[in-house]
């Protein structure tokens, strides 16, 4: 059997690290960069337009968003707040989407920077009155808003960021083991504590206020604001599996189905609760997948997914984003089952009757 081959959605002008799907726009925020290196490979956050045609999904550019010297390592997405981690920094970032009306124009003032091919002082336009662009109908305006230093190690860097459940705080972890809580938008500190001895791999807020981390130490942690509720370690809590030492990676909510990207660029989807593989990919970027994330089922998601059961969207540092598309299993309608049922329980009868005449 053959290697399967994901169909490639986009290619950036840079390496991709992070990945946002929003779905009442249907855009798909694709986000990297090279750095502050002088290599000319530049920075930025991609907004991309997800659409159906001829029943097939797509996506277009609608517009680019240059981060200057600094490359987006991670991104959590809150309404139309995104919060990019940047080195050792968090960005909040607004975008608006408008449909417009009447003839389109190709470009608006200020917006110099769409498509992969900029136009010099493109950035300097955008940091001035931020980045407006124009295609077909739609505009997208993207803003900065507040940004602070989330993480103070000796190489310091925001590994992970994320939102709770109303939007009204985001925590973010780094190198230096500490988690920090931030009131959004204004990014005022509200918490502060050593979670971990090394760096936090990942974390996520509760609609209880608690607080679960995971880190290079090999713990997970439950935490209720800075107190501790409850510590896993692997060796306890894990499958055992000789003296080989493990790590707990990342923590996320529970759905229907799981994501997975591998170091050497192999992409699957497992069914959440019993671990079932239904689609594997090997090695379709063939080198790290550095995020991955499912197109949700709503907004405009189910009109976005057509026949299929889920999207996942993968990106990798080849500048790739691929789609995998998982068909929708055939199931027997609940009225049929009835039907069966009923028709199971007649012949039944008819058969003890048969058997056994004044049965009934």
């Amino acid at each position: 059997m053959g290697r399967r081959r994901a169909p490639e959605l986009y290619r950036a002008p840079f390496p991709l690290y992070a990945l946002q799907v929003d779905p009442r726009a249907g855009l798909l925020i694709a986000a990297g960069g090279g750095g502050a290196a002088k290599t000319g490979i530049k920075n930025g956050v991609h907004f991309l337009q997800l659409e159906q045609i001829n029943g097939r999904l797509s996506a277009s550019l609608l517009h680019s968003h240059d981060t200057e010297t600094r490359a987006t390592m991670n991104l959590a997405l809150a309404g139309d707040i995104l919060a990019a981690g940047q080195d050792a920094h968090c960005q909040l970032l607004r975008f608006q989407v408008h449909q417009q009306k009447g003839n389109n124009k190709a470009e608006k003032a200020g917006s110099k920077e769409q498509g992969p091919r900029q136009r010099k002082g493109a950035a300097a336009a955008e940091k001035k009155s931020g980045a407006e662009t124009q295609r077909e109908g739609v505009e997208l305006r993207v803003e900065n808003l507040q940004a602070v230093q989330t993480d103070f190690g000796p190489d310091p860097l925001q590994k992970v960021v994320c939102f709770n459940h109303d939007n009204t705080l985001l925590a973010t972890g780094g190198t230096d083991g500490y988690v920090r809580v931030w009131k959004v938008p204004s990014l005022e500190k509200v918490l502060e504590f050593k979670a971990h001895e090394g760096e936090i791999e990942d974390l996520a807020l509760g609609p209880d206020g608690k607080l679960v981390t995971v880190g290079w130490d090999r713990k997970a942690c439950v935490w209720q604001k800075d107190q501790l509720v409850i510590q896993l370690h692997w060796q306890e809590n894990g499958p055992t599996f000789s003296s080989t030492p493990y790590r707990y990676q990342a923590c996320s909510e529970s759905g229907t189905f799981l994501g997975l990207g591998t170091v050497t660029g192999s992409v699957a989807i497992y069914i959440a609760f019993s671990l079932q593989c239904l689609y594997y990919a090997r090695e379709a970027h063939g080198i790290v997948v550095t995020d991955v994330a499912f197109l949700p089922e709503k907004g405009r998601g189910p009109e976005l997914l057509g026949s299929h059961e889920t999207a996942l969207f993968s990106v990798a540092v080849d500048s790739r984003c691929q789609l995998h598309l998982l068909p929708s299993r055939r199931s027997v309608p609940v009225w049929l089952l009835l039907l069966l049922c009923v028709g199971l329980i007649v012949l039944t009868i008819l058969l003890l009757q048969s058997a056994f005449p004044g049965f009934i």
